[in-house]
């Protein structure tokens, strides 16, 4: 495999994108986080801040990162025969009454996050076309897996909150655990980026999710059951700032995803038992 056949990964220390490095290992050429020249024809960006509550103490992280960064980056594409793929997020919808959302779907985010995340595909695109670059989106679901970094209410809530369950600790359910999110393991997000990147069209946008809706009160009642916690569940309203930045159910139209032969290999129920095991050996 000569250089130009492998993938230039930026941001690859990362939750997801350590895992792609580590599953095509031989495939990825790993950019310095202050290096911005690709090595090689095909990029895979994973560059991005995670949340939407940088706004309190960090208000311009989200800029910075997300933008400033991306543009630094391009402008080391230009004049490069590169194809530049972009990880993206659910979160550039925003809410929407129309689940399952498909791709072509109108965008209205909220918070500095998702915004700039949102503005990030539009800024690659309006760049990608100015100066006749190829590129790619991919829009992620919720990516869950027992090796995720930063597990908090913030950030991978699926994970943190079975492990209070798994541990007999009380939890507060938002809307008494009706919301419903669109879960996929990394394994299988990094699988499908790495189908996409070999047979979608360039220029497009990718919905990349199981496209099964799944309520977080269903898998603690599973995570509660099957380990017979003593847990108790208590309905709250989610609070003012959440309700601002984000929506209650989403979950993302995936036909474009299959129609490029990709299979998900991870069953959820199978992955919330490995989550379950983890969490038992921490005791």
């Amino acid at each position: 495999m000569t250089t130009n056949d492998r993938i230039s990964v930026y941001g690859g220390s990362g939750f997801i994108g350590s895992n792609f490095c580590k599953m095509y290992e031989s495939d990825v050429v790993k950019i310095p986080r202050d290096h911005r020249t690709p090595e090689t024809n095909q990029i895979l960006y994973f560059i991005s801040t995670i949340h939407n509550y940088n706004v309190f103490d960090k208000p311009f992280l989200d800029v910075d990162t997300n933008l400033r960064v991306l543009i630094e980056t391009l402008e080391e594409c230009k004049g490069k025969d590169v194809v530049f793929n972009f990880v993206s997020s659910w979160f550039v919808y925003g809410q929407t009454e129309n689940l399952p959302v498909t791709e072509d779907a109108p965008c209205n985010p909220k918070g500095f996050y998702s915004i700039t995340k949102r503005a990030a595909e539009q800024m690659l695109i309006s760049y990608c076309e100015t100066f006749d670059i190829k590129y790619r989106i991919f829009r992620l679901c919720n990516v869950y897996g027992v090796n995720a970094t930063k597990v908090s209410i913030k950030r991978n809530a699926l994970q943190y909150l079975a492990n209070e369950v798994v541990h007999n600790r009380d939890i507060n359910l938002y809307n008494g655990g009706d919301d419903i999110r669109d879960f996929m393991h990394v394994e299988d997000v990094c699988q499908a980026m790495k189908v996409c990147m070999s047979n979608a069209s360039h220029d497009d946008i990718i919905n990349i999710g199981s496209g099964t809706p799944i309520k977080f009160g269903q898998v603690m009642e599973y995570v509660k059951d099957k380990t017979t916690s003593t847990s108790k569940f208590k309905s709250v309203e989610p609070p003012k700032f959440h309700k601002v930045v984000q929506v209650k159910d989403m979950y993302m139209d995936v036909t474009k995803l299959k129609s490029l032969g990709f299979k998900p290999e991870k069953d959820f129920w199978d992955q919330i038992d490995s989550i379950i095991d983890l969490s038992l050996e921490s005791e």
